[in-house]
């Protein structure tokens, strides 16, 4: 079974048909999959979606881009939700400069480094977005070497990716790996020992290939595990074997799929 460890299921994207897809997710081949929180709103949508289906997990944190709306003490409300019992992980955090008139840099630089105390305080591990912030992502969690992450939906090169498994950190790949501009993922897969990778499919975005135009959800995380596999020369079944092992080592989930 496929663990996809990164959908947002709280988004609007799922209004109508949520229920319906949820359910459909064991058969479709899927197992695990955690959704994680983009605000504090969205971090109590997902626990509450976790409530209702055995196979679905949360995270909970505030996303880069929504960082000043959540000051001053959104660390008071959040870390109690840490604290729920499938709630597997901080996130998503992290940095966004790819908006440069959007949230300013020392605010979500501020908003990362406290919710990167609260899991280091919490023993949990971090979901994190990094978009054209790598320098300043790579300072902040050097700051803090007794938490364990991963970046998801890693679009760095090789030499980034050495520098973050040097740390002990995962990557985790979408569905712009299967894209045929994809230039930097083929070589870092290809370089990458297996037991730092994990996937995933950001639905409802990052549709992979051949569903682009289609909202994405977890049943096209195969697709992942297929081009992994073919990049690295590997049965799909070790692939998928492999990365549901990672993820749910990562995640501390025990037991048997479903």
């Amino acid at each position: 079974m496929l663990f996809d460890t990164h959908a947002h299921y709280d988004s609007r994207a799922f209004e109508h048909d949520r229920d319906e897809l949820l359910r459909s997710l064991p058969e479709a081949g899927v197992g695990l999959v955690v959704c994680p929180g983009s605000d504090l709103e969205s971090s109590a949508c997902c626990i509450t979606l976790a409530e209702q289906y055995p196979y679905l997990y949360a995270a909970a944190g505030v996303h880069p881009q929504e960082a000043a709306a959540q000051l001053p003490h959104f660390l008071d409300a959040l870390s109690p939700m840490l604290d729920h019992p499938k709630v597997k992980a901080v996130g998503e955090i992290g940095l966004d400069y790819y908006y440069d008139d959007h949230i300013p840099h020392p605010v979500q630089q501020a908003v990362f480094r406290g919710q990167m105390e609260l899991a280091q305080a919490k023993s949990l591990p971090v979901i994190i977005h990094d978009r054209d912030a790598h320098g300043d992502s790579l300072a902040i969690i050097k700051d803090y070497p007794k938490v364990k992450g991963v970046f998801h939906c890693y679009s760095g090169g090789v030499e980034d990716a050495k520098a973050l498994v040097k740390l002990g950190y995962m990557l985790s790949f979408t569905g712009t790996i299967t894209f045929k501009n994809a230039r930097k993922a083929p070589d870092v897969i290809r370089w990458l020992p297996m037991e730092h990778i994990m996937i995933e499919t950001d639905a409802p975005y990052m549709t992979p290939v051949p569903f682009r135009g289609r909202r994405n959800d977890s049943r096209y995380v195969y697709r992942m595990a297929e081009t992994i596999a073919e990049l690295k020369g590997l049965s799909l079944e070790d692939v998928i074997r492999v990365t549901t092992e990672n993820g749910k080592r990562f995640f501390g989930i025990a037991g048997d799929l479903i």
